[in-house]
């Protein structure tokens, strides 16, 4: 198999220690903060409006959190580098308005096929002709139209209530223009406690009835494989968590220094999108922000160490997934869809540059147009047909383009 081998020996509990510093540790927590804010409202906001109910968002978040971060622990561990694995937002994205005519067991059953072909592709070494099968503008033009609501929806939200969507967005906006700040106060975690300040003020965080602490139960769904499911989500999500989050996540681990052994990598996501799917949650991927924070500082040899406090505090997380529900469905949708809509701002821009700046930018355009219309064709979503007829486009009248 063309495995990449771990680095042996592994290291023992003392060296991990040695290894570890004050300068990890900031970044692991820095890293844990951005991962529980502005993705965790992406799941709230996806979950909300595809009607699934608080214990299916809570089952999501804990094999989100905590079943992928046992694959964090065991590669970190074995490659010695930070490898930290979560869940695809591109995939969460996409899931997002098949819930509204798929039923959820549906949508599982294309989150263990998925987990199925990544797993093939990682064994067979194929990864790299997989991921360049589909030309990266068209890709990211499918991910700029899934990603567009939640900047509709941040604008929106102004609407709705105007305190908390102004102070958030006044917040975000004075620490990303300060570098400094922003180092020491993430932008989203900033936006993220001012919105709770408003929220007490006005007096509109209004708890559910009952006890609001508890740990996760997750639930073991039975998978449903349908024909319109498999078709709609599979190849969108093995395209979106190869070539946006696997790539991007080992493109910063290179640039600092790495080597990230991409085979490996690739059946890690398969086996975790399979396990993770029977409770719930979006295809398991190799995060890119996460593992960018934690390899900029410090010494190369032990930022694996502040990858592990990151896996152990997201598997604390998860262990409390249920209660983090609660509080957060607790809030007004102003607040929920202003930390989404923050945190997706970077993401849609980056999205957007990448598909209009270079090659294939009609075929890009024709993608985008298809995926924002959102016209089921044969009971097929629109990120599918995106794919199909931005590729189509780019062959037909981008013929000079590689």
């Amino acid at each position: 198999m063309p495995l990449e081998r771990p680095l042996l020996p592994f290291p023992t509990p003392w060296q991990v220690l040695a290894d570890f510093g004050g300068v990890y540790a900031a970044s692991a927590l820095a890293a844990f903060l951005f991962s529980v804010t502005g993705p965790v409202a992406i799941i709230l906001s996806i979950g909300a409006a595809g009607g699934l109910s608080e214990a299916d968002i809570a089952s999501w978040l804990f094999g989100g959190f905590f079943l992928n971060s046992l694959i964090s622990i065991g590669f970190s561990i074995a490659y010695r580098q930070p490898l930290v694995f979560l869940w695809s937002i591109p995939g969460a994205v996409i899931v997002g308005p098949a819930l509204g005519h798929l039923a959820f067991p549906a949508v599982i059953g294309a989150f263990l096929v998925s987990g199925v072909a990544m797993l093939l592709l990682g064994l067979s070494g194929w990864v790299r002709r997989a991921m360049d099968a589909v030309p990266m503008p068209i890709v990211m033009a499918m991910v700029a139209g899934v990603f567009l609501r939640f900047g509709v929806g941040l604008v929106q939200a102004f609407g709705q209530d105007l305190a908390i969507a102004l102070s958030m967005t006044v917040t975000w906006l004075a620490l990303s223009a300060a570098p400094g700040l922003a180092r020491k106060m993430p932008p989203l975690v900033g936006a993220l406690i001012v919105g709770a300040l408003v929220m007490a003020l006005e007096g509109t965080f209004k708890p559910p009835a009952g006890v609001l602490f508890s740990i996760a139960a997750p639930t073991i769904y039975a998978p449903q494989f349908s024909w319109p499911a498999l078709v709609e989500l599979v190849v969108p999500l093995v395209i979106t968590v190869l070539t946006v989050q696997n790539a991007q996540g080992i493109a910063i681990l290179r640039t600092n220094g790495h080597a990230p052994p991409t085979n490996a990598i690739t059946v890690a996501c398969g086996a975790g999108a399979i396990v993770t799917g029977l409770v719930g949650a979006v295809s398991t991927c190799l995060t890119g922000p996460v593992n960018a924070v934690i390899s900029t500082v410090g010494e190369k040899q032990r930022q694996y160490a502040g990858a592990l406090l990151v896996a152990i505090l997201a598997m604390a997380f998860g262990l409390l997934a249920p209660f983090f529900t609660r509080l957060l469905l607790a809030t007004p949708p102003a607040f929920i869809a202003t930390l989404a809509g923050l945190a997706m701002l970077r993401i849609l821009q980056s999205a957007f540059a990448a598909s209009f700046a270079g090659r294939s930018s009609f075929g890009a355009l024709v993608c985008f147009l298809v995926t924002v219309a959102d016209l089921s064709i044969f009971r097929i979503g629109a990120p599918f047909w995106g794919l199909v007829f931005g590729v189509a486009a780019s062959r037909l009248l981008e013929k000079e383009e590689p």
